[in-house]
């Protein structure tokens, strides 16, 4: 239980609450495992619970009519996610896969709408980060449609900068399934910005070292 209780308060979501809270919430959670490659729930389940990553790495992904694989999002240690389709009452909108091995914790979708009943300030918490991933991917949908690939990945990088500091702990394969290109553009997009100075690399590692630049690279076309 002690385990579940200081996972809630590390979440930027639940971090508001008092400990009596937390001690409660916590009592309606269930730690689980999966594997890497193993999927926590498909695109079109009913949404049974919201989850929270206690440790590892979780993709959020759409399948296309042709069974392309477009990935949503990628989250971390303490990040919540499958919430959108716990508040709306629909099926999840897409499917969540674990990257890594990875702990994950559950809550049951009525038992967190109760909690959060007598917790408005939890509830408009939620709001304001569903509002921030909303308008991230809006922009990244935008990218797709009608922006060049360098500029994708520069957007890419900058924002996942903006959320997690300079060091990003991603492969070059997640950058390109964020950006909707391969692999191999993506490697040579990035060969080229580590030329230009603006970031460092290392299997599984990105480095930011310039993060001007790379906001002036995700706003317009390269200068090289």
């Amino acid at each position: 239980m002690s385990n579940i209780v200081s996972i809630l308060k590390a979440s930027s979501i639940l971090c508001c609450l008092k400990d009596n809270e937390i001690e409660e919430l916590a009592g309606h959670a269930v730690m689980r495992s999966y594997t890497a490659g193993s999927f926590i729930f498909w695109e079109g389940d009913p949404p049974k619970y919201l989850y929270i990553v206690a440790n590892g790495r979780v993709k959020v992904l759409k399948h296309s009519s042709t069974g392309k694989e477009f990935t949503i999002a990628f989250f971390g240690n303490y990040e919540m996610f499958g919430e959108v389709a716990v508040f709306q009452n629909m099926h999840y909108p897409a499917s969540a896969q674990a990257v890594v091995d990875s702990d994950i914790l559950q809550i049951s979708k009525d038992d967190f709408l109760s909690f959060l009943g007598s917790r408005p300030q939890v509830a408009l918490k939620i709001i304001s980060v569903l509002g921030e991933r909303l308008r991230e991917a809006q922009e990244r949908f935008k990218d797709i449609a009608g922006e060049r690939v360098e500029q994708r990945i520069a957007r890419i990088l900058f924002m996942l900068s903006e959320k997690s500091g300079q060091n990003l702990l991603y492969k070059r394969q997640e950058i390109a399934e964020m950006s909707g290109t391969t692999t191999e553009t993506a490697i040579r997009v990035m060969v080229r910005f580590k030329e230009m100075g603006v970031i460092d690399t290392v299997r599984g590692k990105i480095t930011i070292l310039n993060s001007a630049k790379l906001k002036l690279l995700s706003e317009g076309p390269p200068s090289v």
